[in-house]
């Protein structure tokens, strides 16, 4: 802005705002019931006194609702606003001189110093006066009174001054100021507000056709619905399905990955498409759109939504790849490019074209896949590698489908560079797998999350923790055992409010490896049916379901900004807190990473911000355990042997005293 096109005489100074996602080009997220603290450097020359306010509104409104800022330290400010509706919101800052407290400051110093403030006082009355003009016609009652009150030949100096400078004509002042020559910020933010699964979901990956009660048959989708009990059990939410169209027979992958495929292998679920249609067709032994249509209907019984995968590529035989061959890539031979991670081969798998230019007609019939399977019931998807295709069509796509349905959530599957992850997070992805699977050590795991939750990521990057996929069966899973599959859960289900697990392996802790050194499953589920005996004495399903509940039932585990990290003096434990004020609640964790061996050291929490003193004894009451223990201070001894359970998840509780009672703990 030129200095002919900005009235000179505005003077504060509003800089270094936050939120503000690369200079208010993306939105920050949140979820109904949350609030935005927003902050700001805020000032002026000279000396005169500054006020600020945020400006907010939903962005279909016209009118701005007004949020008001404190001044922090060093001319840093800070205000909150609410979000209460799934909907898009808009944020600036407002900021001008206030002339009275300014006035006011600069006469009690003159009163103090004993010089004479008659002429001041008149000053004063005529900024009441110009006041009452502003203000709403019972406080201009007052205001005008105050004004005639003064001017009045029996109001002495000392009378004049006890009124303007009492706290109330200040509180009335400070209501109605001279905005004049205010200051706003030349940007507008934007909030974008998703419901809550977005911010709080337990997440169960299930392969539909293993879901049959006979070894080696194809599940139905009327099986999967057979399973969803075991899964409601369990305390998950979302239930995740991979692909469940047609798979394609040219190319296909045998068990193992196996470039030759016996005649009676599955294929794998992403080499969609065939003769019986794509993606949005059902695999014939699956079942029907009925059928699905039922399963999503049971499943909200249950509590549970589904979460379809969407994987944009097709296998030879898709429909498209015949309809519309302007939308693949062709080589010098004159065939197709099949997809390729050198030295990994995907000859089963071709991918979309995005440099087409048929782009537009591509991108509107995957936009049309998305709004098919909205149009059936489903509201969360999980997008196979997003990271492959280009960020403007993401961001198109998502934009296009929330204006018309806001309450869809979308998952990213990118594990890849992490500017390219958080950029998906920017142009719309709700939440976003993670590096968590490889965070082992205690200093990993601290700079990881203390990286997710404590930077400007929190912003806009929902991590999704999961300890394990089909394509990720990590070392640490491999030969830690048991153990290492309980600490795992525990890590992500606390660490994270997102979390999810690849089951039943997962629960039945498979952790044998298809070759030495690598993390693919032997005979993967990928590539093949697999059944799985869910009653085995060994699963982890009690566990599972008792931390799921303790994460339903505590509001600290549901979100992630609050984390802390604790001083443990052994680096085989790691100890961290959440707390909801507003709940009331608190959440210590402590957890062994050692899968093999006792461990146990003293922790040292940070209690004051467990708002508890530093010379009072408290309650913590493993909610694994049920037991309870009494401690004092900051510093406390834990103990954790693998074999037994690795972790505790205490939940404080502070004493209450009663005065004609008995003490108790809350």
């Amino acid at each position: 802005m030129g200095m002919r096109d900005k009235d000179g005489r505005t003077r504060v100074v509003i800089e270094g705002v936050r939120p503000e996602v690369d200079c208010g080009r993306f939105p920050v997220k949140r979820v109904p019931g949350e609030s935005v603290t927003v902050e700001a450097d805020i000032f002026v020359d000279g000396h005169d006194s500054v006020a600020a306010t945020i400006l907010y509104r939903k962005s279909d409104d016209r009118e701005w609702n007004e949020a008001p800022m404190e001044p922090v330290v060093n001319d840093r400010w800070r205000g909150s606003f609410p979000v209460t509706d799934i909907a898009g919101y808009r944020y600036t800052i407002t900021a001008w001189i206030d002339r009275f407290k300014s006035w006011r400051e600069d006469i009690l110093k003159k009163v103090n110093s004993g010089q004479d403030v008659s002429v001041d006082l008149l000053v004063g009355v005529h900024m009441i006066e110009e006041a009452s003009r502003r203000a709403t016609k019972d406080d201009a009652k007052i205001l005008r009174r105050w004004v005639k009150q003064m001017q009045s030949a029996d109001c002495g100096e000392e009378e004049r001054l006890n009124l303007v400078l009492s706290p109330e004509t200040a509180s009335l002042m400070s209501s109605y100021p001279d905005r004049s020559l205010a200051s706003t910020f030349p940007r507008e933010m934007e909030v974008i507000v998703e419901r809550e699964r977005a911010a709080f979901s337990a997440w169960y990956e299930m392969f539909p056709r293993s879901c049959s009660a006979r070894p080696s048959e194809h599940g139905t989708l009327k099986d999967c619905e057979r399973r969803l009990p075991y899964v409601a059990s369990m305390g998950f939410d979302v239930l995740y399905l991979p692909p469940i169209h047609p798979v394609g027979l040219s190319q296909r992958k045998g068990r193992n990955n196996s470039p030759t495929a016996a005649p009676d292998d599955p294929g794998t679920p992403w080499a969609i498409g065939s003769k019986e249609g794509g993606h949005k067709a059902i695999h014939p032994e699956l079942g029907s759109i009925e059928d699905f249509r039922h399963l999503l209907s049971t499943a909200h019984e249950h509590g549970i939504e589904i979460a379809l995968d969407m994987a944009f590529q097709c296998s030879p035989d898709h429909p498209y790849v015949t309809q519309h061959p302007e939308w693949f890539r062709r080589r010098p031979d004159g065939t197709v490019q099949y997809a390729e991670n050198p030295p990994k081969k995907y000859e089963d798998i071709y991918p979309f074209d995005f440099e087409t230019e048929s782009w537009r007609a591509l991108w509107e019939e995957l936009k049309n896949i998305v709004v098919y399977w909205i149009e059936q019931g489903v509201r969360i998807f999980r997008v196979d590698n997003p990271h492959t295709k280009p960020f403007q069509f993401w961001e198109w796509l998502i934009e296009g489908v929330r204006k018309e349905h806001p309450d869809v959530i979308f998952l990213s599957e990118a594990f890849t560079r992490p500017k390219v992850m958080y950029a998906l997070a920017k142009v719309g992805f709700s939440q976003s797998y993670t590096y968590f699977a490889w965070r082992n050590t205690k200093w990993e795991l601290t700079q990881f999350m203390t990286e997710m939750t404590r930077s400007e990521l929190s912003e806009y990057y929902r991590p999704n923790l999961w300890p394990n996929t089909p394509d990720i069966l990590t070392e640490y899973l491999q030969y830690g055992g048991r153990p290492a599959f309980a600490t795992r859960l525990v890590l992500a289900a606390t660490l994270g409010a997102n979390y999810g697990i690849y089951g039943p392996p997962f629960e039945l802790c498979e952790n044998e490896a298809k070759v030495p050194g690598s993390e693919e499953y032997v005979n993967s589920e990928k590539y093949e049916i697999r059944h799985w005996q869910l009653d085995r004495s060994d699963s982890l399903r009690d566990l599972i379901a008792r931390v799921n509940r303790i994460r339903r039932e505590n509001p600290a585990l549901q979100r992630d900004r609050s984390l802390t990290f604790h001083h443990v003096d052994n680096e085989n434990i790691i100890c961290y807190s959440k707390h909801s004020q507003e709940r009331n609640n608190a959440i210590v964790v402590a957890v062994n990473l050692d899968p093999h061996h006792l461990q146990s050291g003293w922790i040292e929490l940070a209690i004051d911000d467990l708002g508890i003193g530093h010379q009072e004894s408290y309650q913590v009451h493993d909610l694994i355990s049920d037991a309870r223990y009494l401690w004092y201070g900051a510093r406390n001894y834990v103990e954790l042997n693998p074999a037994t359970m690795p972790a505790q998840i205490f939940r404080v509780r502070k004493r209450v005293r009663r005065e004609q009672d008995f003490d108790y703990y809350m």
